[in-house]
């Protein structure tokens, strides 16, 4: 993974006050063949995309980003869903325990986390989706940007979708205006190569505006994954309903309506 490198060579006055904000989306399909293969992969997501869980994973990201976490809410919804929030300040040195998903979010002293889950068993077909939205926008030295392999690692992740802006500006020593205080040219330099060898990743760079977008699609969908029970993959009406999902998933990718 390339570390976050400083951009150019100055002395800051002051707090840092720039803001880097992370925003990635995480899509995860099924096929639901009947009710109750539909009913499963609910109660699937349920259990592993709960508030708590998911507040486990948005602690573990204060962690890396080194902040600590001050205190936790969190809620689950019905019929599904959830959301967590937590209080952290920016200092090194945060406890965490993983227990946590659905949908949450994290506060810093100048700060924040949040994390959403969307689930949509509702298409009108047989493909039922998950998708979990993790926000985290930082001040002063902290870069997000670190979080990025630990997200991936902790969430089922058929179709990814990242945007990085670094906003406002912070001064220099001298009084000068800086909008960036570190060097990006692509988000997939922050993901670990075992990580992203598994997609076909599409980049937007706009460096003059401190913008960039990364899509990733997932490569080797393994049939098994996408179904309730063992499935033969020859079998045609196997085959018609990963044919379904790859629409799905580059309907997403590609902003399809339908």
């Amino acid at each position: 993974m390339k570390r976050v490198e400083p951009y150019g060579d100055f002395k800051l006055v002051g707090f840092n006050n720039l803001t880097k904000a992370l925003s990635f989306n995480l899509y995860d399909f099924c096929v639901a063949r009947n009710e109750t293969e539909r009913l499963s992969y609910v109660k699937y997501i349920q259990e592993k995309y709960n508030a708590e869980r998911v507040t486990s994973i948005l602690k573990g990201i204060c962690g890396i980003i080194e902040a600590k976490v001050l205190a936790v809410s969190d809620q689950n919804y019905e019929p599904w869903g959830a959301s967590s929030m937590v209080l952290m300040s920016d200092i090194a040195g945060s406890g965490t325990s993983p227990d946590t998903p659905a949908f949450k979010a994290m506060h810093l002293d100048k700060s924040h986390i949040c994390a959403h889950t969307y689930p949509d068993f509702h298409g009108g077909g047989t493909i039922c989706s998950f998708r979990i939205d993790i926000d985290i926008a930082t001040c002063g030295d902290i870069t997000p940007l670190r979080a990025l392999n630990y997200m991936m690692e902790n969430f089922d992740n058929d179709v990814v979708v990242i945007d990085y802006v670094v906003r406002g500006f912070t001064r220099d020593a001298s009084g000068r205006r800086v909008f960036r205080d570190h060097k990006v040219k692509s988000i997939q330099d922050f993901i670990r190569p075992d990580l992203i060898k598994d997609y076909y990743c599409v980049d937007l760079s706009l460096e003059s505006e401190n913008i960039w977008q990364t899509k990733m699609l997932r490569l080797n969908q393994d049939v098994q994954t996408y179904f309730p029970s063992k499935v033969d993959p020859a079998d045609p009406d196997v085959q018609k309903h990963m044919s379904e999902i790859n629409r799905e998933m580059r309907g997403i990718l590609h902003n399809w309506p339908d």
